[in-house]
Order: structure tokens, then C-alpha cells, then sequence
């Protein structure tokens, strides 16, 4: 299983057209590759990584996304600072199962309404859109949280219940764009980073956004109280049995 990160260095070395037919092969046991600022237009090649989990293509010169249908096991895809003006489908992103962190800002998106494809990704729990043309456009945060049920995180803040539940003014901390609720989820890309090091960031990411849920989402914690007071009232019932 391919572990490294291919670069324009590595592809252009002398050496490297005596292993090119190897790797050409091993593609499908690709999962993770990271071809940042190399001005590449095209994601041709990416078609045959079955097993691609990490796949970050940022500042390139990409529009069409597309060849990564078959790139089925992604959980991280960062595509920030391309030239993408549409996204594929929604049968595209209802085959992305896995796909939890997904980075999109600094394109070219204008229309709420082919960004709202991205509500048939299933597991998707942070997006950033910051920086596109559709981000000024108004309600754009509001059609998109209550479009992606998955999604916790949009840019740079965990979404707070008040976007969800209409007309429920809470108190200052549990508003929206809150300072407790703020988190840059995508911070700058770190130069020699490995793919243990990609899955270590994911994992943080994700638990960082349920302990900022936990600790100021109302939904939650009234939650927490109630699962608490059922087993203590559970708990005092089988001591009393027991006496």
C-alpha cells in the first residue's frame, strides 16, 4: 500500500522512468497523493486510485473534478485555490461514502444551487466555501447547512443550533459565528507531510468539531443531562433491588 507523496521532482527524476510501468500499475494501491502548486490542469490520472483516502490537489489549475468518481474510499479531498466553476453530480457525491473533510474555497462557484449537490454526500462533516463568488451571495450559509444534514463545520465556524432550529434565539454563546464556535479546520498545508500525518490531522479535525458541539450545542448538552438522569434513575432502581 502506497504510504508517500509523489511529487513534480520525483516524476521528472532520471531514475524515474525505470519504475514508471510499476507505478503506473500500483495506482489502485495509491492512498494518499499530494500535487500542491504544481499549475496542473487535469486529474486524469487519479481514475485508477481505488484506494485513495487522502487526495490533496490544491492551487493548481483544475475545472473538472470528475475522475475522481471511482476514488470511492476518500475521507479527506482538498481542491482550495483551482479554477473549479461546477461540480459533478449528485450520483458522484452519493458514491463518495467516506468523504468527512472536504475543501473547496478559493474557486470559481457562483450558484447556490449546483453547490447544493453536495447534500448527497452521506458522511460529510466539514466544508469550506470561503473565498468563492456563491459565499457573498445572500442566505449561502443558510441553504447549505440545512441542505447537508452531516455537515458540522462550514469555513471557519461549527454550525450552531440556532441555523438549524428556525426561529430559536439563544444567548450570546450559543449564537451563530460565536467565538466559542470558531475553528480554521484547514489551516495552511504543511511542507513533507506523510500520510500518518494526514490521518492524525483528520482525526483531530473531527474531534476537535464534536468537543466544540459538545460544550456549545443547547440540543446536546440538554441531551447529556437527560442520558445522565436516566442512568442514575436506572442505577438507584437495581441498588434498591439489590438491598
Amino acid at each position: 500500500m502506497f504510504h508517500g507523496t509523489i511529487t513534480e521532482e520525483l516524476t521528472n527524476h532520471e531514475e524515474w522512468s525505470h519504475y514508471n510501468e510499476n507505478v503506473i500499475q500500483d495506482h489502485k494501491d495509491f492512498v494518499f497523493v499530494k500535487f500542491s502548486g504544481l499549475h496542473l490542469k487535469s486529474m486524469e490520472n487519479l481514475q485508477s486510485c481505488i484506494s485513495l483516502r487522502v487526495c490533496i490537489f490544491s492551487n493548481n489549475f483544475i475545472t473538472d473534478i470528475r475522475p475522481l468518481k471511482s476514488c470511492i474510499k476518500l475521507v479527506k479531498l482538498d481542491l482550495h485555490g483551482n479554477q473549479i466553476k461546477s461540480l459533478p453530480d449528485t450520483k458522484f457525491w452519493s458514491g463518495l461514502k467516506h468523504l468527512k473533510l472536504l475543501y473547496l474555497h478559493d474557486n470559481g462557484f457562483a450558484k447556490l444551487k449546483n453547490v447544493c449537490v453536495l447534500s448527497a454526500c452521506p458522511s460529510l462533516l466539514a466544508l469550506t466555501m470561503f473565498d468563492c463568488p456563491v459565499s457573498l451571495k445572500k442566505g449561502y450559509r443558510h441553504v447549505l447547512v440545512n441542505s447537508m444534514w452531516p455537515l458540522k463545520a462550514l469555513d471557519h465556524h461549527v454550525i450552531s443550533d440556532e441555523e438549524i432550529i428556525q426561529n430559536w434565539h439563544l444567548p450570546e454563546r450559543f449564537r451563530t459565528y460565536n467565538c466559542r464556535l470558531f475553528f480554521n479546520f484547514c489551516p495552511a498545508l504543511k511542507k513533507g507531510s506523510t500520510y500518518e500525518d494526514e490521518i492524525n490531522n483528520i482525526k483531530y479535525v473531527i474531534s476537535k468539531i464534536n468537543e466544540i458541539m459538545a460544550h456549545n450545542s443547547p440540543v446536546l448538552i440538554v441531551q447529556r443531562w437527560i442520558r445522565g438522569f436516566l442512568v442514575r434513575k436506572h442505577l438507584r432502581i437495581y441498588i434498591l433491588l439489590l438491598i
